[in-house]
Parts: structure tokens; C-alpha cells; sequence
């Protein structure tokens, strides 16, 4: 999930563990019994932070940059519990702070473009998010508080469908030059018109950008008031609204747009020149871009929130092209590189050494929750997989306890639906099938699948129980996963055959469904909307988030009762309903919740993890430690 933008959070951080393992971090898990009571301690305390949302911005009231979200008079007894702030999170930058330096990051392979909106990539969302900021930000520790970023002020109608947003003055673009035009572009300030453009090329049908659209279909549009004032309006009541609303970031016209009559979508979309660059409004510019090595961010000087003391510490952020996590583990001991995401097995393994030693060692060892999961997922186009008998006989040939123990190395929960397994939207009473190859056997011949011939595979109607699982090529946690899937598959008499593909090929074979059966991974927000991935108008789109093509009236019926649902105890039985759905239906075989396990250089000081994560931006390394940017001039 993405500061600048909500939706991006949902997209954004999609594929670091797991097809997202060295794009999205991965989580902490102690598997000793005393660890539930922890959980349901934990679980308490999400849903009281969850339901301060229906109550933190009351009809009428108005949140600004020196009075920070209050809660209604009625919840606080007419006194904000909430310090007044005038922009986010200031409280956690560290004073001491020495400027300068590096953060290197490895990232696994090169992307095809910078523009976020039509790449789903989390390490692009990555980069805007370093490069751009939204309205607001949530409070590092209370996420359920948000509060000013480049919005000065905010309001909601009494009616909850009219957000009205007054803009801080003197927020300036990057300044650039247009790649296509050579036009230099100077202190171009911010104003409201490209929080409409933002919107207005979401929505706009011919723009690649169908799974984000999703979220904004309710969204009726923005009315500029003025070039510091705007209105986002809703068409009728979304619990998401709010965020949605404060999490809008503006997009540069004068790129975007850099041309003769209306905006042009597909132009948009295969603007190549310009879609290799980004032009933000936060504190770090697009500086390059080392084709097949590395991009490079650096400080930018004009940045607004310098002056409200929220500038970053690190002058670069770099994000080195390593494809092998063996040669990213290489670099991150020779101090090539500053931070990565480790696997289980590097965690195990391999962190045994002087490098990692608590006390003296020069890398340090980071572990903690990431809302996410893997899932093998099958395309319900086929005829192959549209009986969910023959689906949940396949997630039975899945031996879950096995991958757990033998690929993660006890590093994750084996998980049974699409809600974070630690908040109050997820089922604890639905348990995931056991692996059973007995049961599945008995399912699939429920299923009119028998060996008929004797050569041990089953067929039906004269054709194989056999099918192709992609992967994606050089992913080690595939590469242990799927030999141990395809022979257990063989026990049950179902071929299962293997092929890897680069992550480009792989993804060309998502958007246009042209798949059997995948391995994946998905990142999760912080509430719970289930229409991106499984509502039925987004099966049959080209490049949407329900690639396998799921369609089920009763799963619509639950997703359009959510949307508009603030009431969090109906919403959270709804999303109870929808998981025993999915169990039934067997869509997905979920696999694991992994745990986020990071390694980083110990240069580094003021290094916090919150509940989003590690925030990278309040982090500063001393002088006497900083290194320089490989490929500087």
C-alpha cells in the first residue's frame, strides 16, 4: 500500500515475497503456543484503531495543518486527545540528523516504464512514493489518523459525499525537461487542477489503468474552486471514501499533457519518452535512470516540507538492479548495497556469520508483520478447473505444512482466505484444508476423474487430468515450491508440468489470460475491499487483479454490501461471509502469510518499524559513515 495514493498501497507493495519476494518485504511470525494470546492481544487492538475511522472526521468538521484529526466531541468529551501538528510525523524525525549519504536497495529486475498508473510494479510505487506525496499521510504509529500532508486543511459534508480540500501554497513540481519537446520546466507550482487530471486519467476508459479504476467507481469526480481549493464528490457512501479522498496525489499535467487539444489515453499510455522519467512534488527528484544498473533519486532542494523540518536525511535513494538473491546477499556483505529483502533461507542460513552478529557485526536483522500472501490461482476460463470439487481436491494435493516448514523455514502462517490474517476481517474459524492426498482422490472421482486405462493419470471425456503451472524464472521460493506441488499432484494421477518465464513474459501472460495455473502474491491495505480482485465486471478485463476470471453472484452480492458499509462490525461479518465463500469455491489455493525479513547496514540511526513497515525517510547515516552513489559524476 502507497503514502501518495491508497489504491497503490493495494497494487503497490504487490510481489516482494513470493513472486513479490525482493519486490515487497516479508513478515515475522513466532510459532510457540503463547504467541496466539499475542495475536488476539494485537487483534483487539486493530479493531479498536479500525473503528476510530467511522468517528475521526465528523459532518462539518474541519481538520487543518495546526489541528490535526480530532475525534467528535461525543468519543473525546469536547477535548482533542490528538497534539496539534502542522504536517505529518514530524515527531519522528530525529533532530540530530546529519544530512547526506546513500540507501541503496537491490531490486530483482529492471522495469518497463516509471509511470505508476499503468505499472503495477511494487518497486515503481516505491519510487513515487519517494518522489511525490498525497493530501495527507497516516500517522506512522496510529494509522488510523491522518494527518497534513500537502493538504493545509480538509472537510466532509454532512451527506459524507462531499470532500472540500484547501491546498498549501508554494509546493513546487520537480523542475525538468520535457524528453519529447526539450521544453525546461521551472518552479511550476502544484495547484488543484492536477488533483482533477490525476483523477480524470484514472477514470478515462482508455487509459491502462483498470485495476486502480476499480476503487474510484463511486468517485463522481473533482471540482476545482480555485488553483488551492478543490471538492472530491462521491456518488453514493464508501467506507474507503475517506481514504481514497486524503490519499489523492497530484499528477503533472504539464508532462502528461504537454500537447494541443483533449488528453489523449492511449497516448498516455504508450508515451514511452516520458514515461521513463517521474516528475513528483516530494522530497526526492528523478535524477536517472542506468539502463539495466540502477535508478537513481536524489534530494530535491525546493522541496516543500523543508521548511516544516520533514525533510529527509539521506540525499540518495538508489535502486540497484541485482536479478539473483544470492549476488544481492554478495553485495549487501561487501557493502555494495545498504538493505534487502532476505528469503527464509538466507535468514536461516546465512545471517550465522561475524558480518550479522548482533554486537559487533555491520548488518542488522529485521523482522515483522507484512499484510500479505501467496496463492496459486486458477483460470476459471478453462474447463479444466471450473468444478470446485476438482478445486479443493487440488488445494489438498497442496501440502502447505511442508512449504511452511522445508521453503520458509517456520516463516509465515499458513492462510485459508484474502484478508490479512491478523485483522479482525479475517476468519480465525475457517481453517485451511488439510493435505490429504486420500481426500482428493475422493473428491476428484466425485468429479467424474478415474483411471480408466490403468497409467495411473486420471482423465474424464477421453482427456488427461494434466495442466501448466507458470512460474516466474530465477524466483528461488518457486523454484522449491512447485517440485514439491507437481509431485504430490502425481500421486493423485494429475500431471502437472512446470514453466518458468522472466517476469515480463510472465506478467504479458497475466493481462491477457492466456494461463493455466499461477503462482503469486498480493499485498493487502489496511481495510479490506474485495472488488479489485473477485468482483465479476473485472474477469473478463484485460490486465485487471481477477486475472483467473472469477465470477460468482453471491461473492458480487457480499462485495456490493461492503462498499458502502461504515459499520465495522456488519463489515467485518460480510468479509467473514465472503472468506467462507472463497473456502467453498477454492478460486485461490492460499498459501502462506510470510514474514518480512530484511537486512540493512547498521550506518544507519533513527531506524523504526511501524505498523506499514520500516519508514525509510526519517533515517539518516553520519558523515563519518556515508558513502558515495556508484556511477556519481
Amino acid at each position: 500500500m502507497n503514502k501518495n495514493v491508497y489504491l497503490n498501497v493495494i497494487s503497490t507493495i504487490l510481489l516482494v515475497s513470493v513472486v513479490f519476494i525482493g519486490l515487497v518485504l516479508v513478515k515475522s511470525i513466532d510459532l510457540m503456543r503463547n504467541r496466539a494470546e499475542q495475536v488476539s492481544k494485537q487483534l483487539d487492538s486493530i479493531q479498536a484503531r479500525i473503528g476510530n475511522l467511522e468517528k475521526k472526521i465528523p459532518e462539518g468538521q474541519i481538520v487543518s495543518s495546526s489541528n490535526t484529526v480530532q475525534k467528535s466531541q461525543e468519543q473525546s468529551g469536547g477535548q482533542a486527545d490528538v497534539k496539534p501538528a502542522n504536517i505529518a510525523n514530524l515527531k519522528f524525525y530525529d533532530p540530530k540528523a546529519e544530512f547526506g549519504g546513500r540507501l541503496i536497495a537491490a531490486v530483482s529486475s529492471e522495469t518497463k516504464n516509471m509511470n505508476y498508473l499503468i505499472n503495477n510494479e511494487s518497486f515503481v510505487s516505491a519510487i513515487w512514493d519517494y518522489a511525490t506525496e498525497s493530501l495527507t499521510e497516516r500517522n506512522f504509529e496510529h494509522v488510523e489518523i491522518f494527518e497534513p500532508k500537502l493538504a493545509e486543511s480538509w472537510s466532509l459534508s454532512e451527506d459524507k459525499l462531499t470532500y472540500t480540500i484547501k491546498l498549501r501554497k508554494g509546493i513546487l513540481w520537480h523542475d525538468f525537461t520535457d524528453p519529447v519537446s526539450g521544453k525546461k520546466w521551472t518552479d511550476v507550482e502544484v495547484k488543484a487542477q492536477d488533483f482533477k487530471f490525476y483523477v480524470d486519467v484514472i477514470k478515462d476508459e482508455n487509459t491502462d489503468c483498470a485495476a486502480s479504476r476499480t476503487y474510484f467507481q463511486d468517485m463522481q469526480g473533482v471540482e476545482v474552486v480555485s488553483d488551492y481549493e478543490f471538492k472530491v464528490k462521491w456518488t453514493k457512501p464508501y467506507f474507503l471514501s475517506e481514504s481514497m479522498t486524503l490519499g489523492l496525489s497530484p499528477l503533472p499535467r504539464h508532462l502528461y499533457h504537454a500537447y494541443d487539444g483533449p488528453f489523449d489515453g492511449k497516448k498516455f499510455n504508450d508515451d514511452h519518452e516520458r514515461n521513463r522519467m517521474v516528475v513528483g512534488c516530494g522530497p526526492y527528484r528523478f535524477e536517472r535512470w542506468d539502463k539495466g544498473q540502477r535508478i537513481v533519486l536524489k534530494s530535491w532542494e525546493k522541496y516543500y516540507g523543508k521548511k516544516y523540518g520533514v525533510m529527509p536525511p539521506i540525499e540518495n535513494i538508489v535502486f540497484e538492479v541485482i536479478p539473483h538473491p544470492n549476488t544481492q546477499f554478495q553485495s549487501l556483505t561487501s557493502g555494495m548495497i545498504d538493505r534487502m529483502g532476505l528469503i527464509p533461507e538466507q535468514w536461516i542460513n546465512r545471517t550465522n556469520t561475524p558480518e550479522f552478529d548482533e554486537k559487533t557485526g555491520k548488518i542488522e536483522k529485521l523482522k515483522y508483520p507484512s499484510r500479505s500472501y501467496s496463492y496459486i490461482g486458477y483460470n476459471l476460463s478453462m474447463p479444466l478447473f471450473q468444478d470446485k470439487l476438482v478445486r479443493q481436491a487440488l488445494t489438498h494435493l497442496v501440502n502447505r505444512e511442508k512449504i511452511l516448514k522445508e521453503v520458509y523455514y517456520g516463516l509465515g502462517r499458513i492462510v485459508s482466505g484474502p484478508s490479512f490474517i491478523d485483522s479482525p476481517y479475517y476468519d480465525q474459524s475457517i481453517k485451511p484444508y488439510p493435505f490429504s492426498v486420500e481426500k482428493a482422490k475422493e473428491l476428484l472421482a466425485k468429479a467424474g476423474w478415474k483411471d480408466t486405462d490403468g497409467d495411473g493419470i486420471l482423465e474424464k471425456d477421453g482427456k488427461k487430468f494434466e495442466f501448466t503451472i507458470l512460474g516466474v524464472s530465477n524466483h528461488p521460493l518457486q523454484e522449491r515450491i512447485l517440485p514439491m506441488v507437481k509431485e504430490d499432484m502425481a500421486k493423485a494421477g494429475i500431471v502437472m508440468n512446470i514453466r518458468f518465464v522472466e517476469w515480463s513474459v510472465y506478467t504479458q501472460r497475466l493481462e491477457n489470460k492466456s494461463f493455466e495455473v499461477c503462482i503469486l502474491g498480493w499485498s493487502m491495505g489496511f481495510e479490506d475491499d474485495p472488488s479489485q480482485i473477485w468482483h465479476s465486471s473485472e474477469a473478463e478485463k484485460k490486465g485487471s487483479s481477477n486475472h483467473i476470471g472469477f465470477k460468482n453472484k453471491e461473492a458480487d452480492r457480499i462485495i456490493e454490501a461492503i462498499r458502502p458499509c461504515f459499520d465495522l462490525n456488519k463489515r467485518i461479518e460480510l468479509c467473514h461471509e465472503f472468506h467462507k465463500l472463497l473456502h467453498e469455491e477454492q478460486p485461490y489455493t492460499f498459501l502462506i502469510s510470510p514474514y518480512n525479513l530484511v537486512a540493512q547496514s547498521k550506518s544507519y540511526r533513527n531506524v523504526k518499524v511501524f505498523p506499514g513497515g520500516i519508514e525509510t525517510k526519517i533515517m539518516w547515516c553520519p558523515k563519518s559513515e556515508q558513502k558515495p552513489v556508484p556511477g556519481a559524476q
